[in-house]
């Protein structure tokens, strides 16, 4: 009776988890400002984009705390603005702030960090890859129902071994 309360209350915090997880991924995906690299080196190109002004503005301004001004205008894709900056070669590490302005009076402020030297390889720090994700996601959804699945085997064969004796 006990294991079927835990195995119950298990459940249903992995089905809770899982389903703040997938609306964090949801979120994430589609931010209203994105600053390319997010990681970038003195002396490097930054590329800013936004949706955020919407469908018909083609025009935006953009300043960014160590590099100045810059300007953003329409691409390809109808209501994106892009803009592009450069980081100064010396002087420059920390974060820096970005800040996007277009009209009907809308302002927009991300962060990104800006490095002191270049990385180095790969991270040793972890599973696999940084950049696959999907991979990672798949193996610790495996892991989690195999334990589940051995948690309700080993429930059920319990409850059959009392019924028994």
């Amino acid at each position: 009776m006990r294991n079927t309360h835990v195995a119950a209350v298990g459940a249903g915090l992995l089905l809770g988890v899982m389903a703040l997880q997938g609306t964090a991924v949801a979120a994430a995906g589609d931010p209203e400002i994105r600053i390319n690299p997010g990681n970038a080196l003195p002396g490097s190109t930054v590329r800013v984009t936004t949706t955020a002004c919407g469908p018909d503005v083609t025009y935006g301004k953009g300043e960014s705390t160590v590099a100045g001004q810059f300007n953003m205008f329409g691409g390809d894709v109808k209501g994106v603005l892009a803009g592009e900056f450069q980081i100064p070669a010396e002087g420059a590490s920390g974060t820096d702030t970005v800040t996007v302005k277009c009209p009907p009076r809308i302002k927009l402020t991300d962060t990104y960090e800006i490095s002191e030297q270049q990385p180095n390889g790969a991270v040793h720090a972890g599973f696999g890859d940084a950049q696959d994700s999907d991979t990672q996601v798949a193996v610790g959804g495996a892991l989690i129902t195999a334990a589940a699945a051995g948690a309700l085997y080993r429930m059920r064969r319990r409850s059959h071994g009392d019924a028994r004796s």
